[in-house]
């Protein structure tokens, strides 16, 4: 297998990643850029710009403050909680598919 294809494997497997974001956040840029240093792709959802999104953000996370960040139906809360997940090891088995 090449390496491509072992990359597209690997996507394959690993759950979507989604961001509900805003402009002007700086740990949403944070976030972005910690995820793509790891090759990773996401789906952004921008609550200021898409009317209803904070609402259904709010009723998902629990929580108000933009980045709100979910691998799979996961929910990792904001940037300060993605690194803490990160740094105990615990990031990579989530993107693996397999529990939290």
């Amino acid at each position: 297998m090449s390496l491509s294809q072992q990359s597209s494997a690997a996507n394959a497997r690993t759950p979507k990643i989604t961001l509900y974001t805003s402009a002007m956040c700086g740990y949403c840029v944070a976030a972005k850029n910690f995820l793509k240093s790891r090759g990773l792709a996401w789906d952004e959802i921008r609550v200021d710009l898409e009317p209803g999104e904070r609402d259904r953000m709010v009723a998902r996370a629990r929580r108000t403050s933009v980045p709100q960040i979910f691998v799979g139906e996961t929910h990792v809360g904001g940037y300060d909680d993605l690194m803490a997940l990160h740094r105990a090891g615990k990031l990579e088995p989530l993107l693996a598919g397999e529990a939290a």
